[in-house]
């Protein structure tokens, strides 16, 4: 017996959208790093809000969305870089990508897969030449999936403090 599975649609989150990327972006957050005070809270939404607001109205950042039966199931998004250039090139655009995230229901069927399908093309049409990202345990092997790797150079990062 066949069933029909749901249709799955990808798109770009559009300007006028920039809510559902703060409120995703929240319930990400407090899945992965727990809850935060009311007054904490209330700040870092207005501060994503602006975030992404000024970065994709600038596109420096891009983010695109699943909808299973006009639902948002999960969403991804890439911070956009300008790097200066070197002998070989002028100028490199390089692409972190953040924000990977679907509903708990909506897991294990493919839609991670996707948003990252759709993110990694649109780099490419922007002429994105490197893109990195940050992974857990869990999504490492899907990143593997898509050839992400090591670095090939040496990454290190130093925390400044305030």
């Amino acid at each position: 017996m066949k069933t029909n599975k749901p249709a799955i649609n990808i798109r770009k989150i559009t300007s006028d959208e920039i809510s559902i990327l703060v409120d995703y972006r929240l319930i990400y957050l407090t899945e992965l790093q727990g809850e935060m005070s009311e007054d904490y809270s209330s700040q870092l939404k207005k501060d994503l809000f602006r975030y992404f607001e000024r970065s994709i109205s600038q596109g420096q950042f891009l983010a695109v969305l699943a909808e299973e039966e006009g639902k948002v199931v999960s969403f991804g998004g890439m911070v956009i870089k300008e790097i200066p250039g070197d002998i070989h090139k002028s100028l490199y655009l390089e692409g972190d990508i953040l924000n990977m995230y679907t509903i708990p229901e909506a897991r294990r069927k493919g839609i991670s897969s996707l948003i990252l399908e759709r993110l990694l093309s649109e780099a490419k049409n922007m002429g994105i030449t490197k893109v990195a990202l940050h992974t857990s345990h869990d999504g490492e092997k899907l990143y593997r999936k898509f050839h992400f790797a090591e670095p090939v150079y040496p990454y290190l990062e130093r925390s400044i403090e305030a």
